[in-house]
């Protein structure tokens, strides 16, 4: 962890190039690239789209939209939550072409968003509703995945709606899958899986990824079992456009209809997308960070620019719109991504696959896929995440929970909001108790902060807390004084002790004075009595 931490530090594109990152981040960038490339094709299929457009999306929200962002771990690309908006869309307006018009739009409204610092909204989802989303893709993962590793690919792939297109259900997907099997399916997931936990133990031979080896052996087996009752049907494969020649890969691109500019119903779509994608883009951001191993705070603002020149120039060559998708994300910070370099590799393969192996990319069978979306949902929805929000108290722990079960059960956006709609009314709880207040002491010299807290600091001093932290100057030393504090929301612990960790790759020197670990909320009767002292 040192290692990696002193590897990130300084400014400018050094840590871009810096080999013990570069050594991390090229073998992150091919496990996502093997991750969203069946993801990218499910949704273009899912949406009513060319299958092109969704790759396309994805090569820019790696290359592109990675380069303008801040976030370092963050990858963008077509988004399962909008597939519905995306094909009713088509329909509506009579032609893809017409629909490009309205992304192109949408991405020209995210850059406004973000010019107007929209993305502040971003600071005040708590920290138990993202934990629940995370918590609730990783059971997702393992729910949808499973039939995929089995052999049963009715559902497409990257859905994460409870209800699914073909008239089934999450769960009784599974039950259909269970006597629709196909047993070479089922043995390359098995392999693939024992190979994603076994591999990376023996670590003479850790230079290869795991998912790399994982590919190639589910491509070799696949071959083996041609011709034998294991053969894997063509619906089992992978299956991207097979560009033959320059004519046949300038025929994928689709431009938008710019006579439609004027028409109302353009402008709906392109609002209402930018709207969703901008949400989920704040929501995956704030995932993302919460799972950095060294807690960087990608800048919102910038984030919501960077997505709106990656949807307008979709929206100009004709790929789907796109957001943060925190599935990608998470496969990233899994395979030991440091930089936006990962982001960036990821979406120069997808280039790469559809201009010169399409045919070897067409031989990967799902299953083995299936495996490593697995892997990466058991991480993100471990046990031991559910005992430890269970310790953080209830305040945590129903909203936490209420996130994972709606998220499961309803899709992302639905299932946040439930569950943002709980941790409001417990916030309520709290802030109806104690009002609130912090300030910032600088009277000791200009080197010496000092930040003492209130009687109360609730989770929506979160925001300006971690905004005056981060942008605090280097070489200062920082006094954060919680002597007054009765209740410090667990929310505003974690961003503080976050920045105590880290704040020496600024060479900030951080003082923590009489802040503990955790805090129970005050009572009323607690509140007079000191209110009485002070008074006396």
């Amino acid at each position: 962890m040192i290692d990696y931490k002193e590897s990130l530090k300084g400014s400018g594109m050094a840590k871009y190039y810096n080999p013990k990152n570069l050594k991390k981040d090229l073998p992150a960038g091919v496990v996502v690239f093997l991750v969203a490339l069946p993801l990218c094709l499910g949704i273009a299929l899912a949406s009513g789209a060319p299958l092109f457009s969704g790759i396309l999306s994805g090569i820019i929200g790696g290359i592109i939209v990675a380069s303008f962002s801040g976030s370092q771990l963050s990858v963008s690309g077509p988004a399962a939550g909008l597939t519905v908006i995306v094909l009713t869309a088509i329909t509506d307006l009579g032609s893809f072409n017409a629909f490009l018009l309205a992304i192109f739009i949408a991405g020209l409204l995210q850059i406004v968003l973000g010019v107007l610092e929209a993305g502040t909204i971003g600071n005040y989802f708590p920290n138990s509703v993202i934990i629940g989303m995370l918590a609730a893709i990783g059971i997702i993962l393992i729910l949808k995945q499973l039939p995929h590793a089995v052999g049963y690919d009715a559902d497409y792939e990257g859905d994460q709606s409870f209800f699914q297109s073909d008239n089934e259900n999450t769960l009784s997907a599974i039950g259909s899958a269970m006597s629709r099997f196909n047993m070479g399916a089922i043995i390359i997931a098995a392999v693939s899986m024992l190979i994603l936990v076994l591999w990376p133990k023996v670590k003479k031979f850790a230079v290869v990824p795991a998912p790399l080896l994982v590919v190639a052996v589910g491509v070799l087996l696949a071959n083996l079992f041609d011709g034998t009752s294991f053969s894997l049907l063509a619906g089992q494969m992978v299956q991207i456009p097979v560009v033959e020649s320059l004519t046949d890969f300038k025929g994928l691109f689709v431009f938008p209809d710019f006579t439609q500019f004027a028409n109302p119903k353009i402008w709906t779509v392109a609002v209402t997308i930018a709207i969703v994608a901008s949400l989920e883009t704040l929501l995956s951001l704030e995932a993302v960070d919460k799972i950095d191993p060294i807690k960087r705070v990608s800048p919102t603002n910038r984030e919501l620019i960077a997505q709106g020149i990656g949807n307008t120039l979709a929206g100009l060559v004709g790929a789907l719109p796109m957001t943060a998708v925190i599935v990608r994300s998470s496969a990233n910070v899994n395979a030991g991504g440091r930089t936006k370099m990962s982001a960036i590799f990821h979406g120069i393969f997808l280039m790469l696959a559809v201009l010169l192996i399409p045919t070897l990319i067409n031989q990967i069978p799902l299953s083995c896929l299936a495996a490593i979306l697995l892997l990466v949902g058991y991480k993100l929805a471990k046990l031991s995440l559910f005992k430890k929000m269970w310790n953080d108290g209830k305040d945590q722990f129903i909203p936490f929970l209420v996130t994972v079960l709606a998220v499961v059960f309803t899709d992302l956006l639905m299932g946040v909001g439930i569950g943002l709609a709980v941790g409001i009314i417990f916030l309520l709880r709290t802030n109806y108790r104690n009002p609130y207040f912090y300030s910032v002491d600088q009277s000791k010299g200009d080197n010496i902060i000092r930040i003492k807290l209130a009687q109360e600091v609730s989770f929506l001093n979160k925001g300006t807390i971690q905004y005056t932290l981060t942008n605090i100057l280097r070489d200062k030393t920082v006094i954060i004084d919680g002597t007054e504090s009765l209740f410090i929301d667990k929310d505003v612990l974690t961003t503080i002790f976050d920045f105590e960790e880290h704040a020496h790759t600024k060479k900030i020197k951080v003082e923590l004075v009489n802040i503990r670990q955790n805090y129970e909320l005050p009572k009323l009767k607690d509140l007079i009595i000191k209110t009485q002292k002070e008074n006396a």
